[in-house]
């Protein structure tokens, strides 16, 4: 007997971001929890938005006065190429 139309699933084998199980999925599901961790997850809050102006760490006590005292002492008054 032959099979006309075979339904072919392709699936791939993947590690559980959460619980480090392996498990199976559709090839290309963007699923990256297992069933049981996916609805674990569902109980779990909502991740707070993040800031739209990204900013860097910065150090306001800085004697900057201070610093190009240092640089003249360790350069001389200037040079006589």
């Amino acid at each position: 007997m032959k099979i006309e139309d075979p339904e072919i699933v392709q699936l791939e084998l993947k590690y559980c971001e959460r619980c480090g199980g392996l498990w199976l999925r559709l090839r290309g599901a963007p699923d990256v929890y297992c069933a049981a961790c996916a609805v674990e997850m569902l109980d779990l809050p909502a991740p707070p938005k993040k800031t739209s102006k990204p900013r860097l760490p910065v150090n306001h006590k800085v004697d900057i006065k201070a610093q190009r005292a240092e640089l003249a002492v360790i350069c001389g008054q200037g040079g006589n190429a």
